[in-house]
């Protein structure tokens, strides 16, 4: 695979990985109003890492020699919550008028774990624990 193949399949993965963190430390004055929908901000939260863990894997899966292994696709869901938790304490200590929020975090571990299981399920090749595993191996 060529560097160019390769980095025209990883760029979606990437900018959406980076616009995440562009828009999580925007200071909170900056931020336009939302509109009035009950529990909006959990909802985006809830997109934007749902989205990262679906390109992650979609990468993974197309665009890489990777083995297709599950605990590949588990360790991108891993990653994903570990970088939403990551940037709550970002925004608590470096972003002016943002604070930690445990629901913004638990937005983030159940957009993830949406994307995750609904990758898993998607139809075509399964993703499993044994998938490349030949008919004489053990």
């Amino acid at each position: 695979m060529t560097i160019s193949r390769l980095l025209k399949k990883i760029w979606p993965a990437l900018a959406w990985s980076v616009m995440i963190f562009v828009l999580l430390i925007i200071p909170g004055k900056e931020l336009p109003p939302g509109p009035e929908i009950p529990s909006f901000d959990k909802i985006i939260h809830m997109v934007l890492f749902g989205a990262q863990v679906w390109l992650w894997s979609y990468y993974i899966k197309h665009g890489t020699n990777f083995p297709k292994h599950l605990w590949i696709f588990l360790l991108i869901f891993l990653l994903s919550c570990l970088y939403g938790i990551g940037m709550e304490y970002y925004q608590k200590y470096f972003v002016a008028n943002r604070a930690f929020e445990t629901g913004d975090i638990l937005a983030d571990i159940a957009g993830s774990a949406i994307a995750f299981l609904l990758f898993r399920k998607r139809p075509g090749k399964k993703i499993g624990l044994y998938r490349n595993r030949g008919r004489n191996q053990n």
